[in-house]
């Protein structure tokens, strides 16, 4: 009989701390990244531009800060402390100082962005080899390896799953910065305690640990202050309401000529001429149609759009398909919205849905007269893919045989190119199109595409109580001046995506 095997020993208090100090600096670090991320497409766009960037610069830095590991050699738990100390202070507050660099110096944003997270990747790539080295006095090599390599993975698995569905819909990046960057601190704290015989300047140690949570506890408790600064700053109006929701950043502003609403930092309508934009975008196609019942709008979570479909005494439904709850929440709840908008989201004839507008077309439903779309612009990739021919495809699935679809797009003066990428692209799955643009002055030039299956006509009138069309003012709108006359394009597809490329370059041409 084989002699029995001896217990496996259980895990020191000291292993145990160490460890579940892997999983918050691992955890910490991704916030970091991702904060990073977002930050750049919001500002940047071109949202796997900025992400793949990031992400690069950050695992360089990490390789960096763990090939210089191999330099500290003695007082292991204090080079550790302090490194934890570092990180908490500037990823900690890496959010905070992008968004007030951002409002206030707007051409050292990129410089500063890229120094903090290579910084940050640094102090990261250094955390987790010096946990090893101070592990590996205790716990033998495939132990050691394992085990910190599982907690750094599941620290990383579970800041990736909360951040966008969690931290930032109830704390924004900047409050979430602050919050990780304590807890980073608090470790450093743990490790004073644990090490507290092996430090030789103990004293000094628990100062800087104070300290540390001291102004990370400050700042987090005056955080509403510092976004208010940076935004009230970038925004100049003030600011009415502002939320964070997992898909955007929404902010209201109110100025001498009304209220203005930003999504993630780019103005979507200003109370002052947002009628032209919406009159353009809707009466060309439901007035030329003659008789539309059903009508969806895809995008268009204010309800600006809905607002002037239900001029059109006919339309019995509309279904409005928003990916934001909150969107659609605030302009159906909030008194000055619900003013602006009529109270469109709150009549009977609308039916909301919350989800994605490409998931929801690829779902078997019910065929529309007319189909609004009021996309943002395709300044990243998630947006780019509403403008594909693979999109289009599926938008005439639900068009009834006599029905049209409308499409904001951009300014055929300042993006022609894009402009007429879309053109192309909507002329790649067998619509005619019918462009045609409208001056609306917050935003210049812009521009608008009918498609259908049939040939679109000048509708002869039009719903009582508009302020910019009349009948005789819609057929100039289809006509193009030189400057903006049609040009070569290629079909934007999911696979090339060259519409968020061409859009950046053009836009990039007048943005600062």
């Amino acid at each position: 009989m084989s002699d029995p095997q001896p217990a496996a020993a259980s895990p020191r208090p000291l292993e145990v701390a160490l460890l579940a100090s892997v999983f918050v600096v691992a955890a910490c670090g991704l916030v970091y990244e991702l904060a990073a991320g977002a930050l750049a497409s919001y500002v940047l766009g071109d949202s796997v531009l900025q992400f793949s960037t990031i992400i690069g610069t950050y695992l360089f830095a990490m390789g960096v800060g763990s090939w210089l590991s191999r330099y500290f050699d003695r007082q292991l738990p204090a080079h550790f402390l302090r490194i934890e100390l570092l990180v908490a202070l500037v990823g900690g507050f890496l959010p905070a100082v992008l968004f007030l660099v951002h409002a206030w110096q707007p051409g050292a944003f990129r410089v500063l962005l890229y120094g903090l997270v290579l910084m940050v990747g640094l102090l990261v790539g250094l955390e987790i080899p010096l946990v090893m080295r101070i592990l590996k006095r205790d716990v033998g090599l495939r132990e050691l390896v394992s085990q910190v390599l599982t907690f750094d993975y599941l620290g990383a698995l579970a800041v990736s799953v909360a951040f966008p569905l969690l931290l930032v819909p109830q704390l924004g990046l900047i409050r979430t910065g602050l919050l990780f960057g304590l807890m980073n601190a608090l470790v450093a704290l743990w490790a004073l305690w644990l090490f507290r015989h092996e430090l030789r300047r103990f004293a000094a140690h628990a100062v800087a640990c104070v300290l540390t949570v001291g102004v990370l506890t400050g700042a987090f408790a005056g955080s509403r202050h510092i976004t208010s600064l940076a935004e009230d700053r970038f925004y100049q109006d003030k600011i009415v309401l502002a939320e964070s929701s997992p898909w955007q950043r929404i902010v209201l502003t109110q100025g001498r000529n009304g209220l203005r609403l930003y999504l993630n930092g780019n103005l979507q309508f200003a109370q002052a001429d947002e009628y032209r934009y919406h009159e353009a975008l809707v009466h060309p196609a439901l007035a030329a149609h003659g008789a539309p019942r059903k009508v969806a709008v895809l995008g268009g979570g204010d309800g600006l759009a809905v607002r002037e479909v239900l001029r059109h005494p006919q339309v019995e439904s509309v279904t409005l398909v928003e990916l934001d709850p909150n969107m659609t929440r605030l302009f159906a709840t909030d008194p000055r919205l619900v003013a602006l908008n009529g109270g469109a989201l709150q009549s009977p004839k609308v039916k909301i849905v919350n989800t994605d507008a490409f998931q929801w077309l690829q779902q078997p439903g019910e065929m529309f007269d007319v189909i609004v779309v009021d996309f943002p612009d395709p300044t990243n990739f998630s947006i780019g893919k509403l403008y594909t021919n693979a999109f289009y495809a599926l938008l005439d699935q639900r068009l009834a045989a006599s029905g049209y679809a409308v499409v904001q797009t951009t300014s055929p003066l300042i993006a022609r190119q894009s402009f007429w990428t879309v053109v192309t692209t909507m002329e790649s799955v067998g619509l005619r199109t019918a462009p045609y643009h409208a001056n609306v002055p917050s935003f210049g030039e812009w521009g608008f595409i009918i498609a259908s299956r049939r040939p679109w006509r000048p509708p002869e009138s039009l719903p009582e109580g508009l302020r910019f069309l009349t009948p005789a003012g819609v057929p100039p709108l289809f006509d193009f001046p030189r400057d903006m006359a049609r040009v070569p394009a290629e079909v934007h597809k999911l696979g090339n995506q060259v519409l968020v490329t061409t859009f950046e370059r053009e836009w990039g041409k007048v943005t600062p």
